[in-house]
């Protein structure tokens, strides 16, 4: 197949319409008409000979062959954009738009109080913030960075660790005051305790508690199951229940004393926190600037505070 500059500008439109999710987003961002958009896509499958999108009047997907053609030719698209952006000398400005896929957690308790600082930092940068179970396909979806916590899956992303933080198991000093305060993880049988689902499986998570190469595992129960870290931490704070939480999303509550950590002597359980993004010679600006505002402004808080020994009573 001859390589011409009609082929180079439909997978142009290809990369435009899986990043913005319809051809009327394509269409704004290339400064062409839908139709064009379309005219461009039928083109690009007439010339390889597949059908690229499955198209409703409510949805828009890549067909298997369309996902397999965008995860191939999207580095090479991104790579044309970075030798262009270096030639005329602007690599380290951050503009345009940043496709973020996380978790729940790390988007509403982690990167929520920050937003508005980094959208300060970078007047030139549209932010797309996407909150979901699942990681999915980061390419296909066309995504620039992902953020999660966990050993990163077997891939072809770049894997980039940002941080540790700890897992403190949380009681507010009310339900401390109602039901006395665990001397060791195993008295946290009988307690309330707040059971969170695992969105693979969707069971419980287990709990575990660790202490240099001693791990313990310590069957729990409770009426609750949930999901939303909002809720979790909002249903904690209410003071019924024990509950375990990444610690770095919930700094400002140990640090005031609103929740106590029942367990210091217990500080090895930790959950790594990543970025995941598409295998390149050279990152984005825009996707480099993420990463080094959680270096930056989320990673120090991963820092346990030392706290003076005490009844479990809030620091007057």
């Amino acid at each position: 197949m001859t390589l011409d500059g009609r082929l180079l500008s439909n997978v142009s439109v290809l990369a435009a319409v899986v990043e913005g999710g319809s051809f009327a987003s394509a269409a704004t961002a290339l400064g062409l008409t839908p139709s064009g958009v379309s005219r461009a896509i039928a083109r690009l499958e007439a010339r390889i000979g597949v059908r690229l999108f499955n198209r409703t009047t409510r949805s828009l997907n890549l067909t298997d062959e369309g996902r397999l053609l965008y995860a191939n030719i999207n580095p090479l698209v991104l790579g044309i954009e970075d030798a262009v952006t270096i030639a005329s000398g602007a690599s380290g400005v951050v503009r345009g738009r940043l496709r973020v896929n996380t978790d729940a957690f790390t988007s509403r308790l982690l990167l929520a109080p920050h937003l508005p600082r980094f959208l300060a930092l970078h007047p030139e940068l549209t932010l797309e913030l996407i909150a979901r179970e699942q990681l999915g396909d980061l390419v296909a979806e066309g995504f620039d960075i992902a953020l999660r916590f966990g050993e990163p899956p077997s891939s072809s992303l770049v894997a980039r660790k940002l941080m540790d933080s700890r897992v403190v198991t949380v009681a507010t000093p009310a339900y401390i005051a109602r039901h006395g305060r665990p001397a060791n993880p195993v008295d946290l049988i009988g307690h309330a305790c707040l059971q969170v689902r695992n969105p693979v499986t969707g069971q419980p998570f287990a709990w575990e508690f660790q202490r240099g190469r001693k791990l313990a595992k310590v069957p729990t129960g409770g009426r609750l199951l949930l999901s939303d870290p909002g809720t979790i931490l909002e249903t904690t704070l209410a003071g019924i229940c024990v509950a375990q939480i990444k610690a770095v999303g919930i700094q400002p509550q140990l640090d005031s004393g609103a929740l106590v950590d029942l367990f210091p002597d217990w500080p090895d359980e930790r959950l790594p926190l990543y970025a995941l993004y598409p295998s390149r010679h050279l990152p984005a600006a825009k996707v480099r600037a993420l990463i080094d505002f959680v270096m930056d402004a989320i990673a120090p808080a991963a820092v346990p505070k030392r706290r003076p020994k005490g009844n479990g009573k809030p620091a007057r």
